[in-house]
Formats: C-alpha cells, sequence, structure tokens
C-alpha cells in the first residue's frame, strides 16, 4: 500500500486499481511511466494555458530562486518581482485601479473575498451584512467559505454541524432567485454574491443569455458586492480577453484568479480587489489580520511573469478565442450520441460531453485513457474539456474523435 493520499478519491479504489502517475508532458500532450502518450483534454486542471514543458518559465523560477525564492510580504515587506506583477496585474484589471492580494491558490482567494467583504461592510458601519451568497452548481474550492457558499452539496456531506452558517446558495441560471432571497432576508444582510462566469467543476455550466448582467445589475441596485470567481475562467480561459469580467463588462468588486496566473507551473493566485472595496483599507488605520506565508511568493511571481509574457507574445488570447469555436465545432457532433445527453459549448476554451448515465462518467475516463486521451468527470456524468490554448487544429479533431471510439466502445 503506497503512502499518499489521493485528493478527491475512494483511496480504497486507487489502492486497488492503481494510480495513473504523469510523468511529463509537452505542448498539448502528457506521458505516463510506462511512456504512453495522451492528449491532455483538462490542461492538469484547467491551469496548463500555455501547454506543458515551457523551459522559458522553469527558467525563471530557477533564476529567481538563485536571488531569493521567498520572503514575506507581510506588514511593509515586499519583493521587486511581486511588486512588479502586481503592476502588470492592476494593467489588466477589469476596473481601473485594482489592488491586488496574492494567495497561494483559488481556494485561498475565496476564503480571502469573502473576508474582506464582510470586513469592508463592518468599515462601512454595516456590520450586519455577513451573508454570503453563492450558486448551485457552483464550485469554490475547498477551504471552509467555498465548501459553504458553493452549490455542490455531497461536497459538505459527512461533516457534523455547519461550516459556515452565514451562506446561502440560490439557482444557478435563474437571476430572480437571487432577487427572492434579497426580499425574503434583506439586502442589509448580504454581504456579497458569487458567481463563476463559467460554472466549471460544478459540470462545466454556460451562463444563459443576459444572466451576468442581470446579476450585476441586481447586485449593484441593492448594495451587494459582487465577487467573480475567475479561478478558472481567468487569464484567457474565457476565450479572447484576460477576464471573462472585461469580456462582459462586469466591473467586479472582487474577482479571484488561480491557475492560469502561472499556467500552473507554481501554486499562485491573485484577489483583484476594486477601488471603492479596497479605500477603507488603504486609507489608514485599519490593520487587516490577514495572509498567507506564501502568498506573494517569488519564485511563483517570476513564473507569472515568464507566462505572462508567452501568453502576450504568442497572442494566446486569441488562440483561446479561436479554441472557443473549435471546440464547438469538432465536439457539438458528439450530442448525437446514443450515450450523451448534451454537450456544453460555444463560450469560452472549455467544452463538457455529458453522458445520459452520470454512472458512467468514471469507468469512461479510463476508457478514454486506453483511446490516448487524458480527461476527469466533473459535476453529474460531465467529462471535461478545457485543453491548453497552444493545441492545434489537428489534435482537437483527434481528441473528437477519440472521445467518439470511446463513447462506441
Amino acid at each position: 500500500m503506497g503512502s499518499l493520499w489521493h485528493g478527491f478519491a475512494d483511496m480504497g479504489a486507487v489502492e486497488r486499481d492503481g494510480a495513473f502517475v504523469v510523468a511529463r508532458g509537452e505542448g498539448a500532450y502528457i506521458w505516463d511511466e510506462a511512456g504512453n502518450r495522451y492528449l491532455d483534454a483538462t490542461a492538469g486542471l484547467w491551469f496548463t494555458n500555455v501547454g506543458h514543458g515551457r523551459r522559458e518559465i522553469a527558467d525563471a523560477v530557477a533564476a529567481q530562486i538563485s536571488e531569493i525564492a521567498h520572503y514575506s510580504n507581510f506588514g511593509d515587506l515586499a519583493s521587486p518581482v511581486l511588486r512588479d506583477l502586481a503592476e502588470r496585474l492592476a494593467a489588466i484589471a477589469p476596473v481601473p485601479g485594482s489592488k491586488i492580494m496574492f494567495t497561494s491558490g483559488g481556494s485561498d482567494g475565496i476564503d480571502t473575498a469573502a473576508k474582506i467583504a464582510r470586513r469592508y461592510w463592518f468599515e462601512q458601519g454595516k456590520p450586519d451584512k455577513t451573508l454570503i451568497v453563492g450558486r448551485q452548481k457552483a464550485y469554490h474550492g475547498m477551504h471552509v467559505a467555498g465548501t459553504s457558499l458553493a452549490g455542490i452539496p455531497v461536497n459538505r456531506e459527512g461533516y457534523t454541524g455547519e461550516f459556515m452558517p452565514d451562506a446561502r446558495t440560490v439557482a444557478w441560471d435563474d437571476a430572480a432567485s437571487l432577487s427572492a432571497l434579497i426580499a425574503e432576508v434583506g439586502a442589509d444582510r448580504i454581504a456579497a454574491f458569487f458567481a463563476e462566469p463559467i460554472i466549471g467543476a460544478g459540470g462545466v455550466y454556460l451562463p444563459p443569455e443576459g444572466y451576468l448582467t442581470e446579476v450585476r445589475r441586481i447586485c449593484r441596485e441593492n448594495d451587494i458586492l459582487f465577487v467573480a470567481d475567475e479561478v478558472v475562467t481567468g487569464f484567457g480561459r474565457i476565450g479572447g480577453s484576460w477576464f471573462a469580467s472585461s469580456r462582459f463588462d462586469l466591473q467586479p468588486d472582487l474577482m479571484t484568479t488561480a491557475k492560469g496566473l502561472t499556467s500552473g507551473y507554481v501554486p499562485m493566485g491573485a484577489v483583484f480587489v476594486a477601488p471603492r472595496v479596497a479605500e477603507p483599507f488603504f486609507a489608514g488605520g485599519v490593520w487587516f489580520r490577514h495572509g498567507y506565508t506564501y502568498g506573494g511568493h517569488a519564485a511563483a511571481a517570476a513564473a507569472a511573469m515568464a507566462n505572462l509574457d508567452i501568453m502576450e507574445r504568442e497572442h494566446l488570447l486569441d488562440a483561446s478565442k479561436n479554441l472557443e469555436s473549435l471546440l464547438h465545432e469538432h465536439f457539438s457532433p458528439l450530442a448525437a450520441h446514443p450515450r450523451v445527453s448534451e454537450v456544453r459549448s460555444g463560450l469560452g476554451a472549455v467544452a463538457a460531453v455529458q453522458l445520459a448515465d452520470p454512472a458512467e462518467a468514471l469507468p469512461m475516463v479510463k476508457t478514454l485513457r486506453a483511446h490516448g486521451i487524458s480527461t476527469r468527470a466533473a459535476g453529474q456524468g460531465a467529462l471535461q474539456i478545457s485543453p491548453a490554448f497552444v493545441i492545434a487544429e489537428d489534435q482537437i479533431k483527434d481528441m473528437a474523435a477519440g472521445f467518439a471510439r470511446a463513447l462506441d466502445a
């Protein structure tokens, strides 16, 4: 028996069947320990936007570590590369003048945003605005706040008591359900509404036409902070823009990011805080007693800078926009397969093949490996597709054909 405890796993099954060990990667491909090659349909876990094996990022990290690997950024401490990265991110922020707080990843970012939101209202003299609202099907990481406000009840099963009592969920696709909650509890009780522009791990659900604009309007009119969870959609995954918040002009009060910030080469996240929300914390006299030892890690910041260089130099935002249409073109025909109930695609560099029988999803993941494709199950019976932006159209065709063969099998 091995010592490694995998995340999101039935460890008895892993012990019985063995692990799928990924040994290396290059571009849109990965290889297992035996040397078998697979098209990486998920870009790791939504994150390897620039593709695997980028020596430029490795060299940037090595150079930074040779100078100083990391130092705390609590209090008045900072590193040059982190300061530069903050300015670079502020320059592409959906809301001009945003401040950037760094974290170790997306789950950290959600907890950070929830705490900033509640503390903001306290500083505004409205301490009763504590309720945090999310959506059904939504995933917001696995820290206490994210587990509580997300709309995946199975992730809360088996624990005694409530993680965070001041958390509620509303329908994922109906803005009127948010209005109904506001009418029920009062806007003076709600601190923030969290929304993934595209629901990711919950099954890859695209927002209904006009939904994001409408919930943004509702939040603005009721003085509720709007938090865009762009851990998945940020840094190009939305297709053609750095952020979904920019593409849809959402002007979020807070925005959480991670994954594509470094393309997963080193763990890192960043919370974007609009000037309105940052103002009381920057006015002087307010100590926000929050932060992470490795938030803003210098080597991670160096990886992020190199990653952004690649994104810009190789025009990968344009590539992600092209990928949006290519995935739709090549995967949507699978909806006609008797094992498939629908294919969700057409917005962002993402797609999902929804199986008619959700119980087939996990076995289908292993069947797809036999056809040279690595993917994962998401939500209730969906197969995730979110490849690196560097993938070629021929590789997308091969991937779709592999899905068809696996479904036939």
